[in-house]
């Protein structure tokens, strides 16, 4: 792919094999800062792979990805998310016996804790930077929707805003680039609504670039600006939803050949 001064992440033909199987192949994306993808496909189409190989949780067999030029290849989990890129999972990862804030607080020790040492001590600087993480942490559970939840014990919390927890906790990682797993996974209609709404919010107030896997098609198609579809592992499809849907490949590959033009 040829590179263009305001591409901030860029994966570069990227392939993943597991023995013989290949998972993905040739993958291609580039983003720029505030784009809002999203990333859909049938059960098995690379999806979950992709999202692994741009967050660091697998490395590529082929390929590369950099982040505001700087080639993360290779790299392990934690140099992505020292990078700028976060993401949630698909099954919740919550420290389910901590209380919401201090969920929310992990994800801001990344960059701006007092370190171990200050920590175990509690010296003076330590006890400073808890209470300013914890301000902050509740400012972030506000913007999500959660602030009438902040003390409450995260395993306790109702399963759409421990999804929303999650994300919150992604957030206050400080990323430029935020990937979300299937964040609707489970939710019933009016959860994702409510989330959708709120993936809306922190899209526009916090400029971040979003990249989604989702499995409602409708979700995806009213919410995100563009849309990429995968199938076998390879890119089958990638622009507007409008176009999305009016492409036969991908009609072909949820519907069956000869079903219709559209998915959604």
């Amino acid at each position: 792919m040829v590179d263009t001064p305001d591409t901030l992440l860029e994966g570069d033909r990227l392939s993943r094999r597991f023995g013989g199987v290949v998972a993905l192949q040739d993958y291609s994306v580039k983003l720029s800062k505030g784009d809002l993808l999203g990333l859909i496909g049938p059960n098995g189409a690379g999806k979950t792979t992709a999202f692994n190989l741009l967050s660091g949780v697998l490395p590529p067999s082929s390929g590369s990805i950099s982040l505001d030029g700087r080639n993360l290849t290779g790299s392990q989990p934690e140099a992505f998310a020292e990078a700028g890129i976060a993401r949630s999972f698909q099954n919740i990862r919550l420290f389910k016996d901590l209380s919401a804030w201090e969920n929310v607080a992990a994800g801001y020790h990344m960059r701006h804790g007092a370190g171990w040492l200050s920590t175990i001590l509690a010296l003076p600087g330590a006890r400073a930077s808890e209470r300013r993480m914890r301000e902050k942490a509740c400012a972030l559970m506000e913007t999500v929707g959660l602030a009438d939840f902040i003390d409450q014990r995260a395993g306790d919390m109702p399963y759409g805003h421990q999804r929303k927890l999650e994300i919150a906790r992604a957030l206050a990682t400080e990323p430029r680039v935020l990937l979300l797993d299937e964040p609707a996974a489970g939710m019933n209609a009016t959860e994702t609504e409510e989330l959708k709404k709120m993936i809306a919010v922190i899209h526009e107030d916090l400029g971040l670039t979003l990249v989604l896997v989702e499995h409602d098609m409708r979700f995806v198609m009213s919410l995100c600006r563009r849309v990429q579809v995968l199938n076998r592992g390879e890119l089958i499809a990638d622009g507007t939803p409008e176009e999305v849907q009016a492409t036969p490949a991908v009609a072909e590959a949820y519907l069956g050949k000869g079903r219709g033009k559209k998915v959604a």
